[in-house]
């Protein structure tokens, strides 16, 4: 009877140990730290480049992402989280700063930098994709949703192997998607290279800059395999560190859009753990590792 009294009391508690506060956020460190501190209101010293915005005629099929429901998070959450940032002025002393940072990183580029970057700028969960089997692009799709994990953990980290751990990817990228957009075209910044015409981006991109979803996906997901494999943190951060710098090697993301997704990412992170499906599905991820390490 005492046995039974325990285990119960454990299935109980479980949920609640789940539930506690995921691991916190690395602070803000380097050039994002330095820039961070600079003014980010209107300056009259740059007249006229707060009339910049995106231009519409560049939009690409994303604003779909609009209507569609998140998965764990709620509307009110995404309402919140829009909210809950901005981005600098055009005309600021930040942003200023900012695009002659992204000239200095344009004028070191190696060719070793560029390829690596374009590859990493390649990579991109759709969960509209997912949708179809049949589709050309549904087993890349798959690859890229583990990219991180098979980066990390080796080649036989794949959807099909952790159908577990692909569900709960599977929904935090929906709602990173759409997190993303619905931030983006809430600012509609333009890109640097809108700003100043002596960038030269190595792509452009088909929606705004503000915030950067590579950048939110990169430390979603590396917070949550931090969650799911704490011993590997410091590798998953570290990859993610890479593909944020990786934007602005590429010429199409102020480091500001880079950091404002960290901190997006984990306050995501942090609403998925209020979550019960959220913390159903991750338990049950997180069984897969135990049984296979």
């Amino acid at each position: 009877m005492k046995t039974y009294f325990l285990f119960v009391l454990a299935l109980m508690i479980a949920p609640l140990v789940l539930a506690q506060n995921p691991h916190a956020a690395e602070p803000i460190s380097d050039h994002y730290k330095q820039l961070h501190a600079l003014s980010a209101r209107i300056s009259p010293q740059r007249p006229g480049m707060d009339t910049v915005h995106y231009p519409p005629k560049e939009y690409g099929s994303s604003s779909i992402y609009l209507i569609a429901k998140p998965y764990y998070l709620t509307d009110q959450q995404v309402e919140a989280l829009k909210t809950s940032v901005e981005p600098p002025a055009n005309s600021s002393d930040q942003t200023r700063k900012e695009l002659d940072y992204l000239l200095q990183l344009q004028q070191g580029r190696s060719p070793e930098q560029v390829k690596r970057v374009e590859f990493l700028g390649a990579i991109g969960y759709w969960p509209s994709t997912d949708l179809i089997p049949t589709h050309p692009e549904y087993a890349q799709n798959l690859r890229d949703l583990f990219f991180e994990g098979s980066e990390i953990l080796g080649a036989t980290c794949t959807a099909d192997r952790y159908p577990q751990t692909a569900k709960l990817l599977k929904g935090i990228m929906r709602d990173m998607r759409i997190m993303e957009f619905t931030i983006k075209y809430h600012y509609n910044r333009p890109r640097p290279y809108h700003l100043e015409p002596n960038l030269k981006p190595l792509t452009r991109i088909g929606s705004p800059s503000f915030a950067s979803g590579h950048t939110l996906w990169a430390f979603l997901q590396a917070y949550t395999w931090s969650e799911l494999l704490p011993q590997r943190r410091n590798e998953f951060i570290k990859l993610a560190e890479e593909i944020r710098r990786s934007r602005e090697i590429l010429g199409i993301h102020y480091p500001s859009d880079n950091e404002t997704a960290r901190q997006i990412s984990h306050k995501m992170l942090a609403y998925f753990f209020t979550n019960k499906e959220f913390l159903r599905d991750f338990e049950a991820a997180r069984a897969e590792w135990k049984t296979d390490n």
